[in-house]
């Protein structure tokens, strides 16, 4: 008879993989891709570096499934957000804003998401999840397109993709850890965040504010 695992065994299994996860994930979020080793995840998370390959084959499994949790938060957050009922504007605003300022909570790890140079796996685990993003960015702006809130001359997901690069390309300097230090004051910081979410923000959305022509060539009938 097949082997059955009790319960507390599978209790026991799970704390451990969680364990794991989270040692691996707030290493990443102190010092990047490049200081998150395997060795120093087993220390992390109180257990021999055997017992960490026996959870996950290799470093890029481990590390892939770190991007993975984390990132899939991040498209759940601007889901919600593309799912509520406010006009396409607003909602394309407030989900660059979001993630915009998601990132700089925690800036070490948003960068080993979005820039920090890394394995191939981790790679393309991370372009899966900005292709993820862009579907969520691209849903709006067609929804608005098709309200004529937003300008409907340019294709929905060339559109998306020009946006989701440009904010993600915005935020590499102030992610980069080469960038100057934090204030140490949270209310500055916060402010200074907000203040760059909301310029990322404008322009983002500029691009796709209905102009004159736009509004007469989507009221005009084909």
């Amino acid at each position: 008879m097949a082997y059955r695992q009790t319960p507390a065994v599978e209790a026991r299994l799970q704390d451990n993989r969680g364990r794991i996860l989270a040692a691996a994930r707030s290493l990443v979020s102190e010092g990047g891709w490049k200081e998150a080793q395997v060795a120093s995840v087993a220390a992390a998370a109180g257990m021999a570096t055997g017992t960490v390959y026996r959870y996950f084959p290799s470093k890029a499994d481990l590390f892939t499934e770190v991007l993975s949790a984390v990132s899939q938060r991040e498209v759940d957050v601007l889901a919600e957000i593309a799912a509520s009922g406010e006009p396409a504007p607003i909602r394309l605003h407030s989900a660059v804003v979001t993630f915009v300022r998601r990132a700089m909570q925690g800036p070490r790890l948003a960068y080993a998401l979005i820039a920090e140079p890394c394995d191939k796996e981790i790679d393309a685990a991370r372009l899966t999840y900005r292709a993820a993003i862009s579907e969520v960015v691209r849903a709006i702006i067609a929804s608005g397109q098709a309200a004529g809130d937003l300008r409907a001359d340019v294709q929905a997901d060339i559109a998306a993709s020009v946006i989701v690069g440009g904010f993600m390309e915005g935020l590499i300097g102030p992610l980069s850890p080469l960038h100057h230090p934090q204030s140490g004051d949270p209310d500055s910081e916060r402010d200074d965040s907000a203040q760059l979410a909301e310029h990322i923000a404008r322009l983002a959305c500029a691009s796709l504010a209905p102009t004159p022509e736009t509004r007469e060539n989507t009221r005009r009938p084909a």
